[in-house]
């Protein structure tokens, strides 16, 4: 080729590289009226849309764009409004997000964040259509602490929670087949709240891949085995995370809720704890300026890993730092319907926040701390389907969460152990038998595994008066017993052993009588759920004469 035309087609080569890396700080929010990805001809373009880089938010004008001054290496993202869906990206999470990387990041062991074909998006959002499941209530699955370690967790999660979500909300079509799952009908939402994985951020597809199978909108924050630990700072330790999930702070709103997911993990590379919790300066100019525009008249649902209570034994070094912690409550106290969820423990409770809290807004703040998906990660006894047993240390079988809310601030939650069509609340333990006339040093134990301080739990035998059971702060007898029997075996039980029982936040106690009549006797307990009304269980022991 001739010298004097290669100079052109280099110089025009080099041009168009420079322009397709330019920065970008302006794109358009239309409604996507049928839902093809593209702008045709008549759709409309959508005012009033909420657009963040996770620290500032604008608003779209009149035509339907937006303009954020470009900073390289934010996330950029829509906030999805009420009325609207948005279609799915290619791993099946819903498209709301772009990272605007123009310069190589930390070369990091997962990966980080790499430099992106796009530095701003234009976003389509389509009308919403009714759900299959939807009858004037949200219906939200929540999962804490997949905490997948390898492949083989992953196939727990998917065949222990992800497929135990199909089976419990598949259609029966009425022949030998049994139940159909069709897309979405686990529920309107999803959420995870951290610890997608345990520290091996390459499983982030695998269990995508699962949990997008619900085909549900589903929504993730990171959790402390969410991070790039060989990054130099806390900026730089969700690189990875934000590859896969986008921003790690943002907003969701539908017309009975809106949910404000948070990354409160804050790395400190080099000390112990390497990480502890509370919120960044960037997050809290986030919500000042998202916050003076969120309805106060439905629920607003905070996401967070850690939880916002301590959890440190007395004299412990905090566990979230109780500075953040007072700012963020000051921003949340004018609203007068607010639900945290939180996880991280591995154990299920509800925390009441007051004023000795530092929370001063109407009422109480409820903070409900959930049990893990994978509850003791994937540990026990494996059950014939090859699947661990894998109860958390206080006695509380793994599984999900169901949060349901209506109009008005009104909500609803219930806990689900994993393939369990029963859906089990309460679990008993007690002697199979006893010595008849023996002292009544012996009892049945009620784990309820949504209770809390307030709850009423009663019990009563053969039918008799129902009589109040008594709350303790000891561990879970049934998980007792497992613990001695591994430590009694010879050989190893199951990968990892059940976890070591510790005082449970939810457990009943009361006295069996042993002066009834020789053979079996009934036992039933009761107790009042805050949300799901009366719920029972049963169980009975058996009495025997004794010569000494």
């Amino acid at each position: 080729m001739h010298l004097a035309l290669v100079l052109p087609i280099l110089l025009l080569t080099s041009a168009s590289a420079i322009a397709k890396s330019a920065p970008c700080e302006q794109g358009v929010v239309w409604e996507d009226s049928d839902g093809n990805g593209q702008r045709d001809s008549g759709e409309q373009p959508l005012p009033g849309i909420k657009v963040s880089d996770g620290v500032q938010v604008v608003l779209t004008r009149a035509d339907g764009t937006y303009r954020l001054p470009f900073v390289d290496g934010r996330t950029v993202f829509v906030i999805k409004p009420a009325g609207h869906d948005l279609p799915q990206r290619v791993d099946g999470l819903p498209d709301f997000w772009v990272n605007t990387r123009l310069t190589p990041g930390p070369a990091l062991k997962f990966g980080g964040m790499p430099v992106g074909a796009e530095t701003c998006r234009d976003f389509g959002l389509r009308p919403a259509k009714p759900s299959p499941n939807r009858q004037k209530r949200l219906d939200v699955v929540v999962l804490a602490d997949p905490q997948t370690k390898s492949l083989r967790d992953v196939d727990y999660y998917q065949r222990d929670i992800i497929d135990s979500l199909k089976r419990d909300t598949a259609i029966d079509m009425g022949h030998s087949f049994g139940g159909f799952y069709f897309d979405g009908l686990a529920g309107d939402l999803g959420l995870s709240l951290g610890d997608i994985v345990d520290d091996d951020l390459s499983l982030y597809p695998a269990v995508t891949s699962a949990t997008a199978s619900l085909r549900v909108p589903w929504l993730h924050v990171p959790g402390n085995h969410d991070l790039d630990f060989d990054a130099a700072s806390d900026e730089e330790s969700l690189l990875t995370f934000r590859h896969h999930f986008g921003p790690d702070t943002y907003a969701w709103e539908e017309a009975e809720a809106t949910f404000l997911m948070l990354d409160d993990v804050i790395y400190r590379p080099g000390n112990k704890p390497a990480y502890v919790g509370g919120l960044r300066e960037d997050q809290f100019t986030f919500l000042q300026a998202y916050l003076p525009s969120v309805r106060k008249d439905r629920l607003l649902v905070l996401g967070v890993h850690i939880p916002l209570f301590e959890t440190a034994a007395d004299g412990g070094p905090e566990t979230f730092r109780a500075a953040d912690r007072a700012r963020l409550f000051a921003l949340l106290q004018g609203f007068p319907h607010v639900l945290v969820l939180s996880g991280h423990d591995h154990v299920q409770r509800h925390w009441y926040h007051g004023s000795e809290d530092g929370w001063h807004g109407v009422g109480e703040l409820h903070e409900y701390n959930v049990g893990a998906a994978s509850g003791a990660y994937w540990s026990g006894v494996k059950d014939a389907a090859g699947i661990p047993d894998t109860t958390m240390a206080d006695g509380t079988p793994n599984g999900y969460a169901r949060l349901q809310v209506r109009a008005g601030g009104e909500y609803a939650l219930s806990w689900h152990p994993a393939r369990d069509p029963g859906h089990t609340t309460i679990g008993l333990h007690l002697p199979k038998v006893l010595r008849r006339g023996a002292y009544p040093a012996w009892g049945v134990f009620a784990n309820v595994y949504m209770g809390d301080g307030r709850t009423q739990v009663e019990y009563r035998i053969d039918g008799g008066p129902w009589k109040p059971m008594r709350r303790v702060l000891q561990p879970d007898p049934a998980l007792q017993v497992e613990n001695t029997r591994d430590d009694l075996a010879t050989e190893l039980r199951g990968f990892d052993r059940s976890p070591e029982a510790k005082p449970s936040q939810h457990l009943w106690r009361a006295p069996l009588d042993t002066q009834l009549a020789v053979g079996e006797h009934r036992v039933e307990v009761r107790a009042q759920d805050r949300w799901l009304g009366e719920k029972t269980a049963s169980a009975s022991y058996r009495l025997e004469e004794a010569e000494e």
